[in-house]
């Protein structure tokens, strides 16, 4: 018995030589089958010593990897433009979704009746005025909106100029910023996922072989030899996958790159930056979720000592200060909702209650968003409450505005067609989250409850909306980057073949084998594009409804581009189907996304100069000759439509009327003794619906469905 306690003292002691010096502690399985091995001749003195190795060890490999690896030669490879590589590629990236999604022509077409040229009249008149507090349009005030679209507009036109550029780039700064930190949400995520499993090492299962005690299970423990245990070791690497392929690549191309996103970041109105502060802050409250977890690890406490919350909370408010500021209380209702909901379902709504220090929280967001909103109640009294408060929130929730209703089933559609192509893999990417085992979210590490976090996000935005009565496509656009983030970790599952931690039966794959689920998903994606090619080709029926571009159906089907955009959704569905065919899955992602990003090139931003040269463009020349001929005092008015952009380009006021008889009265009841005349806007038929004979005006120029005519006052006497 001696001679063999001093054989396994050798071996135990050549052993631990072998871990120091392996890093990456290869030899850690054969170790623990030394610590059992020891338990099993009763060697207790040499169980306390094989355990106290193991505890040094594993607070070694705690420790950060440079750290460890002082003294010792980097790995092949290692270099620094290797390091460095990554994060140019990554930096690249970003800029080249920022560009196709957001830059590429965004000031090349004009403002777009009848929303956007509301918002960017009102910041040229907060610059005009100096009265940065009430928001004014043609004269009028504009309670719709808080300020502070109206001030990015303003400080960008004292950058660049009065111009369709500065109007439209906040929004598309906003989708940049949401994106990339998207981005950088996700890449610690990976992290923390690939640092959770590193945990999972043999070191970590040593402990577990110290506890055997059945006795009858020593003559199945047997020593094997070093090769094989290196071979059973190189099992668990993770094959490395291209850069493209990574988990924070595809979410920020997924969050940028969907018609609503796109859309939206493109457009010159509030919508887009309040979803950029309400993600943003959903984002950074994760990040803060999660840092609170590491800090426990750290500093062996479950509340931080600190009277404020840590940085990412910090950013959580003050984003949500910056949301209510851009629409109102829906900035923090909204995030206040997911958050709750998302802190019950967990059962840690006391522990995030304390931890995020409400009451700091709550201080950051009135000293930020409150004093606008007192200055602006003083300056316009009950007149401002009644409006914004009543009208444009409350009634909007309880009732119908502006005649926007809609099915209680509207969302479906607009998330189906507005997240397109990614939205046909979200049903599998919210089933594959397994919401319904909440015993199994209990036990997980927080870096690990994204999926989960970005479900509730989903839902509470889509049921509190579906909820409201008023509808608009634009409603649900804060819930696309989490349907973003959903779909990511699917297709990061998908590629890197795992299956879902939680399901609770593993059944042993074949070779090139699809989940049956998937396989439906890849299928409907398939007859998806091909039902959106069929619509792009047969749309040429559907396009001849505007009256102000009579003309656009003709123009679209001479340019050739539903038959560039149909083929174009063709050829993606073809090469899906045979990637399918050929089951490599993971490329079916790529085909997507070169096919959305030829969609844009291609199709759709073509589409968009030619809805401009047919809708908007005899809008704003006929503004600059108005502006040209207008006599001084001469009164330009409108009659038939409301075009707002008129009032942006001539940079003057502009009465309307849509029923022709007001407009009689109005003209004749007037009186402007230093203007015998009025510039006169309207399609033909409205001059006949006037009552005026050509011979009674001036036509002053013809563009599109417009006229424009000085008509003496006399004509309506």
């Amino acid at each position: 018995m001696p001679a063999r306690k001093s054989f396994i003292e050798k071996g135990s002691t050549s052993q631990l030589n072998r871990i120091r010096s392996n890093w990456e502690f290869r030899e850690c399985e054969s170790f623990g089958r030394l610590s059992m091995r020891a338990k099993i001749l009763n060697l207790k003195s040499q169980e306390v010593w094989v355990k106290e190795v193991i505890k040094n060890l594993s607070e070694f490999r705690n420790r950060p990897l440079a750290k460890r690896s002082e003294g010792k030669s980097a790995p092949t490879g290692a270099t620094p433009t290797k390091r460095i590589a990554p994060k140019l590629l990554s930096l690249l990236w970003l800029c080249a979704i920022a560009l196709v999604a957001f830059l590429w022509n965004l000031g090349n077409i004009g403002l777009v009746d009848e929303t956007e040229p509301l918002f960017a009249e009102a910041a040229r008149q907060m610059t005009v005025t100096g009265d940065f507090i009430t928001p004014y349009f043609n004269g009028e005030t504009r309670f719709d909106k808080p300020p502070l679209i109206y001030w990015l507009m303003a400080v960008a036109y004292r950058t660049l100029g009065v111009n369709e550029w500065a109007v439209r780039l906040p929004s598309a700064l906003c989708a940049i910023g949401l994106t990339c930190l998207g981005f950088y949400t996700l890449q610690q995520f990976t992290r923390s996922k690939e640092q959770g499993s590193s945990a999972t090492s043999p070191v970590r299962d040593v402990t577990d072989l110290t506890d055997v005690t059945d006795v009858s299970k020593k003559e199945e423990v047997r020593w094997q030899p070093e090769e094989e245990t290196e071979n059973n070791n190189s099992k668990l690497k993770t094959r490395r996958l291209p850069l493209f392929f990574s988990t924070p690549w595809i979410g920020a191309a997924l969050i940028a790159l969907n018609p609503q996103t796109i859309a939206w970041g493109r457009t010159g109105v509030s919508d887009m930056l309040l979803v950029g502060c309400m993600c943003s802050a959903m984002l950074a409250f994760f990040l803060g979720y999660t840092l609170e977890e590491q800090r426990e690890k750290t500093e062996f406490s479950t509340v931080s000592a600190s009277r404020f919350p840590n940085k990412w909370y910090l950013t959580f408010y003050v984003l949500i200060a910056l949301a209510i500021l851009a629409k109102g209380p829906v900035g923090i209702v909204v995030p206040a909702l997911i958050v709750g909901s998302f802190g019950l379902y967990l059962g840690n709504f006391r522990q995030l209650w304390r931890e995020m220090r409400p009451v700091s929280g709550i201080l950051i967001i009135l000293a930020i968003a409150l004093p606008w909103y007192i200055l602006v109640i003083l300056a316009n009294g009950q007149t401002y409450i009644d409006s914004f408060f009543g009208y444009h929130n409350f009634q909007r929730f309880t009732g119908v505005v502006n005649k926007h209703s809609a099915p209680w089933y509207f969302y479906f559609f607009v998330v189906l067609v507005g997240f397109a192509p990614w939205s046909i893999y979200l049903p599998a990417a919210i089933a594959r989250t397994r919401f319904w085992q909440r015993s199994y979210w209990r036990r997980q590490p927080r870096s690990a409850q994204l999926s989960l976090f970005a479900l509730f996000w989903f839902a509470c935005i889509f049921g509190f909306f579906t909820i409201a009565v008023t509808k608009l496509p634009s409603y649900v656009l804060p819930l696309i980057p989490a349907a973003a983030i959903l779909v990511t970790l699917l297709w990061s599952d998908i590629i890197a073949g795992n299956e879902p931690e939680n399901r609770r039966i593993k059944l042993e794959k074949k070779p090139n084998y699809l989940p049956r689920g998937l396989l439906v998903t890849y299928i409907f994606n398939v007859i998806f594009l091909l039902i959106v090619a069929g619509a792009i080709f047969y749309s040429y029926n559907w396009l001849g409804d505007d009256p102000a571009m009579p003309n656009f159906p003709q123009a679209i089907q001479q340019s050739g581009l539903l038959i560039v955009g149909g083929a174009i959704w063709i050829t993606t569905a073809a090469a899906i189907a045979l990637l399918l065919w050929k089951r490599q899955q993971r490329w079916i992602l790529v085909a997507n996304l070169i096919g959305l990003v030829a969609f844009i090139i291609f199709g759709l931003t073509p589409a968009y100069k030619v809805v401009d040269i047919n809708r908007q463009l005899p809008l704003r020349q006929l503004a600059q000759v108005a502006v040209q001929q207008k006599l001084p005092g001469e009164e330009f008015i409108m009659v038939g439509f409301w075009k707002p952009s008129l009032v942006f380009y001539t940079q003057g006021p502009v009465t309307y009327y849509r029923a022709v008889p007001k407009a009689i009265d109005y003209i004749k009841e007037s009186k402007n003794p230093t203007s015998p005349s009025i510039l006169l806007l309207g399609y033909p038929e409205k001059f006949v619906q006037l009552g005026l004979q050509p011979n009674q005006y001036q036509l002053l120029d013809s563009r599109g469905a417009y006229q424009l005519a000085r008509v003496p006052r006399t004509a309506f006497r």
